[in-house]
């Protein structure tokens, strides 16, 4: 199985990036996806969700208003767009792939079975 994460950058501070997880090597479309956040010296955070049996997109709150996930099956691949960027969104995210389905549980990193490299963003003030 592999995750691979594109999209990452250095962005001044209300810009927007669109994140990209590729999956490869296992049934997309049985997995739900998400991505978690780690700044350097916090521990790693979740970021966004979205469940492979009902579609419906999960956030933490202080972000659903700037960041959008969704996932495209044909592709194989799994978008967070985010917006009006602040310098605190700065940290590697990584995607991962998980085989639950429930709200609890996708907001877990324990409850992911793999994993992406990570892609770093990078927000300027």
């Amino acid at each position: 199985v592999q995750l691979v994460e594109s999209g990452g950058g250095l962005v001044q501070a209300g810009g927007s990036l669109r994140l990209s997880c590729a999956a490869s090597g296992l049934t997309f479309s049985s997995y739900s996806m998400g991505w978690f956040r780690q700044a350097p010296g916090k521990e790693r955070e979740f970021v966004a969700a979205i469940s492979w049996t009902s579609m419906n997109p999960y956030y933490e709150d202080s972000r659903k208003e700037r960041f959008t996930i969704s996932r495209d099956n044909a592709k194989n691949t799994v978008y967070l767009q985010m917006n009006s960027l602040k310098p605190e969104d700065t940290a590697v995210y990584y995607c991962g792939a998980s085989a639950t389905y429930l709200q609890y549980g996708l907001r877990l990193g324990s409850s992911y079975n793999y994993w992406g490299q990570g892609t770093q963003v990078t927000v300027s003030s």
